[in-house]
């Protein structure tokens, strides 16, 4: 019996993991109930720090905050199939965040469903993260559009048995 290079359906695949800022990432695919491909990426801040909300702006409110995001390059091979979903809703604007919406402290998880390149083999491609973490009255420097090099499997290859 030979080994089957394909995505276990029951366990998510690695794509990259790193630490930026004090703030952990990780990144994975997954395959939906249905069996269709997403990205996640986790975020976890330091003990006590808050992310900002996916739906700020990209450059903040008047300089502050800088929203969490996970997006596919311009060059990524890989399709978005619908939105960006985090798995925790943000709280109501706080005085701390200087009165933008945040997600509360600790760890987000963002998904994103995804169409993998076609093909039957692991390809190079690459995503990009922005977020920024603040807490205890001070806030770390945003990361803004740092694009990870990942492999994914093509969609032959994440659909086989």
């Amino acid at each position: 019996m030979g080994v089957s290079c394909a995505p276990s359906p029951d366990e998510p695949v690695s794509l990259a993991s790193f630490t930026e800022n004090n703030v952990s990432v990780s990144i994975q695919l997954h395959r939906n109930p249905q069996g269709g491909p997403y990205v996640s990426a986790t975020f976890t801040p330091p003990d006590g720090y808050h992310l900002y909300s996916k739906d700020i702006p990209i450059t903040g409110v008047d300089g502050l905050g800088r929203p969490t995001l996970l997006e596919l390059t311009s060059n990524s091979r890989m399709t978005a199939l619908g939105y960006l979903n985090a798995n925790v809703k943000p709280q109501e604007p706080v005085f701390e965040s200087g009165g933008l919406p945040v997600y509360p402290a600790g760890a987000v998880t963002l998904s994103l469903p995804i169409e993998l390149p076609p093909g039957n083999a692991w390809v190079d491609d690459e995503i990009s993260v922005t977020y920024m973490a603040c807490g205890n009255g001070q806030c770390k420097p945003p990361v803004i559009g740092k694009v990870i090099a990942i492999r994914v499997p093509g969609a032959d290859l994440f659909n086989s048995p």
